[in-house]
């Protein structure tokens, strides 16, 4: 507030900045992630992260995401991601799942994964992938590049997989 140094310090539960000259503190949110979760009978859409996505990732498997910008609509921000990571347009229907993701103790995110339905485009990696496709949920490529993906697949896999109950 004042323009001083700022510097980063522990509370009792988590960091928080603070101003060295006016006292201002400020504690870290966690960055909001959106993914779409499109899906052909047990076929869904997944990506490998490129080396854009930066190397700690590079390789690594995940449903097509990214990041909620400032005064985005989430829905929009869904949209908008997965058409940069797959080429692909698609209609959201509604939320999935939200998890919070703590894999990045320095890139803390909540991540809210939608259904949605491709009605344009043609499918192709870009952004933060380098090859995108159809997989079966029964033999999903690894390695994951998060968690919470892997719950995510979990919930359909016992959802779309699970036999049917005999009596």
């Amino acid at each position: 507030m004042c323009g001083k140094e700022l510097g980063m310090s522990p509370t009792e539960a988590q960091w928080v900045v603070a101003c060295h000259g006016c006292g201002f503190r400020a504690s870290p949110k966690p960055a909001v992630g959106v993914g779409v979760i499109v899906l052909e009978g047990e076929l869904i859409i997944m990506g490998r992260r490129g080396s854009r996505g930066g190397p700690r990732y590079k390789g690594a498997w995940c449903i097509p995401c990214g990041y909620l910008e400032w005064g985005e609509d989430v829905r929009d921000a869904a949209r908008r991601e997965f058409l940069e990571e797959t080429g692909l347009e698609v209609d959201i229907r509604g939320v999935y799942a939200v998890h919070s993701n703590f894999h990045n103790p320095k890139s803390l995110t909540v991540g809210i994964w939608f259904s949605g339905d491709v009605v344009g485009g043609s499918m192709q990696a870009g952004d933060d992938l380098d090859s995108v496709g159809y997989f079966p949920l029964g033999a999903i490529p690894e390695p994951l590049a998060f968690p919470t993906d892997r719950l995510v697949l979990e919930q359909l896999r016992g959802e779309i997989l699970r036999p049917p109950l005999r009596v």
